[in-house]
């Protein structure tokens, strides 16, 4: 696998993501806390284009100390990705689909070499 040129730092704001076609491929490339990640834009549902729906940050139920909830909570840390055909949901650290945590999108390794952003494909 050959490092491919996606572009500059500075053409991916934080929080924006840029779909690039690599090959036969096409990549999603998120820009999340200062972090690249990089995954395949076939949704493992129903091949739709899985990084190009919505982020939104992860919901999360707090819990008091009996287990009840206290009510659900949007993470001020963790974000997600959402395929725009059927809503599958995925973690944009890891890939991995929210609700069957067994599936996971195909990661792509991003490198940063100076100001120049390069995914592996």
């Amino acid at each position: 696998m050959a490092e491919q040129f996606v572009g500059r730092i500075s053409e991916f704001a934080e929080g924006a993501r840029q779909i690039v076609k690599l090959g036969n491929t096409e990549v999603g490339i998120f820009r999340h806390d200062g972090e690249f990640f990089a995954y395949s834009n076939y949704c493992l549902h129903q091949g739709g284009p899985a990084c190009e729906g919505l982020t939104i940050a992860r919901v999360e139920e707090h819990l008091r100390e009996d287990k009840t909830s206290v009510g659900l909570f949007f993470s001020e840390t963790d974000m997600n990705f959402v395929c725009p055909w059927h809503g599958y949901e995925y973690d944009m650290k890891s890939g991995e689909c929210i609700s069957d945590r067994k599936l996971k999108l195909k990661r792509f390794d991003v490198i940063q070499k100076g100001d120049d952003i390069y995914v592996v494909a």
